[in-house]
């Protein structure tokens, strides 16, 4: 259950992602069941690539990340947004993230605070 819960705040951050930052899209009509399936589905790839790729990523760019006193973080976000965007090419699903600035760049961040919003409301289950 909270593993579903999780996915509808993150499909939640997307969203607002969508809304504020241009260059970021669901090619699909607005408001339909496809539409927020596809958000749903974005989620669902976001939440394994930052699962997968994500601490490997940041395992490797280790020393960048204590040199920069944590801002190269922002990086990886973005990129991590960057390639969520063509895995779903790939698999013609119709979000897209036109460029790493200040698409990638802003959304990462703007999915971040959003997602970290989201959960302080969504209990942890200890």
């Amino acid at each position: 259950m909270r593993f579903i819960i999780r996915t509808i705040a993150a499909a939640a951050a997307l969203w607002v992602a969508i809304q504020l930052v241009p260059g970021i899209e669901v090619s699909t009509s607005t408001n339909s069941a496809k539409y927020w399936g596809v958000l749903l589905i974005v989620a669902l790839i976001f939440g394994i690539v930052n699962a997968i790729v994500k601490p490997i990523v940041k395992a490797l760019g280790c020393a960048i990340i204590v040199l920069t006193l944590g801002l190269f973080l922002l990086v990886i976000n973005a990129a991590m947004l960057l390639l969520t965007s063509w895995i779903s090419t790939q698999l013609d699903i119709p979000f897209h993230v036109d460029n790493f600035y200040p698409a990638a760049f802003w959304g990462a961040i703007i999915i971040s605070v959003v997602s970290w919003l989201l959960g302080l409301f969504i209990p942890d289950g200890d």
